[in-house]
């Protein structure tokens, strides 16, 4: 079992004694199913504008836009990733899920980022550690440039901001640097790792 799942019985158990302990069992129940029927509410919300940026996506794929994409970012993902052959299936996994994470597309670069794992475990023989090219993934995927925060726009669309867009700037100023810093990072340990090695 992961580790996330651990921590989130322990969480529960813990509200759950605690409100008996407390004689607030009541509440307890009352969060219990007010925090499910929010869950649901706010994923019927999501569905929406994920579909529409996902049929976006699509969309762009069928008209060249995203092999465009993709061959304005490969010099940049090969210089990022130079272990990794070109034309191996991992290159093109890893440059659609900074694709898709530019749009702020999570859920549908979840998948892609998973793939590009995969082929980068093959590449590295299929060993239980970790290669350059994964950390480097790990990195640029955790910390990539969101262009449109679809997500995050969707949720407060669903809670009736009054300007939801507003946010679509700061992300980018925000992602950007981390996105700087993350590779600046990823740079740093693996040149300090190579001339130790």
């Amino acid at each position: 079992m992961p580790m996330v799942n651990y921590i989130w019985v322990g969480m529960t158990i813990i509200g759950i004694i605690f409100g008996i302990a407390n004689g607030t069992m009541d509440e307890v129940n009352k969060a219990i199913f007010k925090g499910a029927a929010d869950a649901v509410t706010l994923c019927i919300g999501l569905i929406s504008i994920l579909v529409f940026w996902l049929g976006m996506m699509k969309i762009a794929e069928e008209s060249g836009l995203l092999e465009k994409l993709s061959s304005f970012f490969r010099p940049v993902v090969k210089w990022l990733f130079p272990e990794v052959p070109v034309r191996h299936p991992a290159m093109g996994y890893i440059l659609s899920n900074i694709i898709a994470n530019m749009f702020g597309l999570g859920n549908a670069a979840t998948p892609l980022g998973i793939k590009a794992m995969e082929q980068l475990k093959e590449l590295n023989g299929g060993k239980d550690y970790a290669s350059r090219s994964m950390v480097t993934f790990l990195a640029i995927n955790t910390s990539s440039i969101t262009l449109i925060p679809t997500t995050v726009i969707a949720i407060r669309m669903n809670y009736h901001s009054a300007s939801p867009t507003e946010i679509v700037v700061p992300t980018l100023i925000a992602t950007i640097i981390s996105a700087i810093c993350g590779i600046l990072i990823d740079r740093y340990f693996y040149y300090r790792r190579s001339r130790k090695g």
